[in-house]
């Protein structure tokens, strides 16, 4: 199992409240902010609906 490193890089101002929930879920709260998590597919899903908001890489 692979991990993904996950980079905040546009703001959750003026997004519907689910996507604002989505990448608080994801443990970013703040811009620019980068996470490690498990490469799993709930995490591909969350990923995929906030795609335009993060930066994702392999680590």
């Amino acid at each position: 199992m692979g991990k993904l490193k996950i980079t905040q890089v546009k703001s959750t101002i003026d997004r519907p409240k689910t996507q604002k929930q989505t990448v608080i879920a994801l443990g970013l709260r703040k811009m620019h902010q980068t996470v490690v998590h498990n490469d799993t597919p709930q995490l591909r899903g969350m990923v995929a609906k906030v795609q335009h908001l993060l930066k994702v890489e392999e680590a």
